[in-house]
């Protein structure tokens, strides 16, 4: 009984020791980026040794993918069904552009972060790839309905995929000081603009 018992008690404490590894690993990437922190700053910041880190994340893709897992379970992307559900297209991009810029405001730090540092690290990128298809699923869904063709619809789906950037939203809000409805508005306005634009010769 004590044998199981102090199994239990070692299983439990590293199961401790690694969730703070991951935690600090998540504010580390959130304050100063994934390409910008050390296995060193990480030691630091969850209490343990270097060498700590490495037996529960031998490689940088287990860490990432750890991390990755904790941080999205804490910060859901916005429901495509949900989305897919209102049939007006206008309405439905007015409705996702309010949520995704909304979950942007709320994830600005670690996103920014992100964006940044993936051109730079192959591993990361990899790690992030269902993150990267989630925001092309999102254009097809918000690109369906308009009843465009041809160059109109090429340039309805530009004008959408702009939308969804997270540095136009940064751009629009940061810089010009547009609110998040504001801003969604904007390019509301902007793919309908481009819809019922006048066709040319």
């Amino acid at each position: 009984m004590t044998r199981k018992y102090e199994l239990k008690q070692r299983a439990e404490s590293r199961e401790a020791t690694r969730a703070r590894i991951v935690s600090a690993t998540v504010e580390l990437h959130e304050s100063v980026g994934p390409g910008r922190t050390t296995i060193s700053a990480i030691a630091e910041r969850a209490g343990v040794q270097r060498l700590t880190v490495y037996r529960h994340f031998p490689e940088e893709r287990s860490l990432f993918e750890a991390c990755s897992s904790h941080w999205a379970a804490q910060n859901p992307v916005p429901d495509l069904a949900a989305w897919e559900a209102v049939g007006d297209p206008e309405e439905r991009l007015r409705l996702a552009l309010n949520e995704i810029y909304a979950y942007f405001r709320r994830t600005e730090a670690m996103t920014g972060n992100l964006l940044r540092d993936l051109p730079t690290s192959p591993v990361l990128r990899e790690v992030a790839e269902p993150y990267l298809e989630y925001w092309k699923a999102a254009r097809e869904v918000l690109a369906a309905g308009w009843k465009a063709r041809g160059r109109t619809r090429t340039l309805l789906r530009a004008a959408i995929g702009h939308a969804l950037e997270f540095d136009t939203w940064r751009s629009l809000t940061q810089r010009e000081g547009l609110g998040d409805d504001e801003t969604a508005e904007t390019m509301v306005q902007l793919v309908r603009s481009v819809r019922t634009r006048p066709r040319t010769r």
